[in-house]
């Protein structure tokens, strides 16, 4: 039985170190803040079904250390405003904004994604929710609050990074899920969820490699910089977090564990 470990406050809290930034650009080849299975190859590959112009304003769920919400603003001239409910990933990206000259046109905020959000209905031109739609629980529920929030004919992209495609033991499924809260659904939940909340699914693409090649390159860069890790993360929490990595690596490269990225629309009328 694996025994929960903290990724995201520990990445959060050290985030500027000089070996964390080396560890993202090993892991990540582009770094822009990310701290999912995201590539700037794969978000620029995604990115064009939202149809971003400089009036558009995005919502960006679990928006983590805010590289990406940033790398949104800058690349399409949108307003961005992101959500985490870690208030260490919210301090980070708000500073980094700071820093940029961006805290008026991307603005970030503590908020739980599985309560109601704080906005008015029809409030956002898009949603993106990158490999976290796994930590919220009532999945339903979050999709019917994006669709909310949602103008008509405007699109949410979002990404599962562990939907079931193949057998999974239950010592595997604790392992992958010993960073937090999980929830696990086999192919043709969100398809079906996705229906009830009022979205029409415009496209669904198998992203499982991604999470496989970016896994196994940041177990790697981990191992690499174990000494500089261990100073900062302690023997103990590195070593569940590499064995968190290897778990991700090997149930993604054998398609035992799929990510799924779908593009969800809010019908007009």
């Amino acid at each position: 039985m694996a025994k929960r470990v903290d990724l995201f406050d520990s990445t959060y809290e050290h985030f500027t170190e000089r070996v964390s930034d080396a560890i993202r650009k090993e892991a990540f080849g582009a770094d822009i803040g990310q701290t999912s299975w995201l590539t700037v190859e794969e978000y620029g590959r995604l990115l064009p079904s939202l149809d971003l112009t400089p009036d558009r304003h995005v919502l960006e769920v679990a928006s983590g250390s805010g590289g990406p919400a940033l790398y949104l603003a800058r690349t399409f001239g949108c307003r961005v405003t992101g959500i985490d409910a870690n208030e260490s990933g919210v301090a980070t990206a708000s500073q980094m904004a700071a820093t940029a000259g961006e805290s008026e046109r991307v603005r970030f905020s503590v908020a739980d994604a599985n309560a109601a959000l704080a906005f008015d209905d029809d409030s956002f031109d898009a949603l993106l929710c990158m490999d976290s739609m796994n930590h919220f629980p009532n999945r339903l529920g979050v999709f019917r609050e994006w669709h909310r929030v949602l103008r008509p004919g405007r699109r949410a992209l979002f990404t599962d990074p562990v939907v079931i495609s193949g057998p999974v033991t239950n010592d595997e499924l604790v392992l992958r899920s010993s960073i937090g809260l999980f929830l696990f659904v086999p192919s043709g939940v969100n398809e079906q969820l996705i229906e009830q909340a009022g979205f029409r699914l415009v496209r669904q693409e198998d992203v499982t490699e991604n999470a496989a090649l970016v896994s196994g390159r940041w177990h790697r860069a981990r191992q690499a910089h174990k000494d500089d890790l261990v100073r900062i993360e302690g023997e103990e929490r590195f070593e569940g977090l590499q064995r968190f990595f290897e778990a991700v690596h090997r149930l993604t490269s054998q398609r035992r564990l799929s990510r799924i990225a779908y593009v969800a629309e809010k019908p007009t009328g």
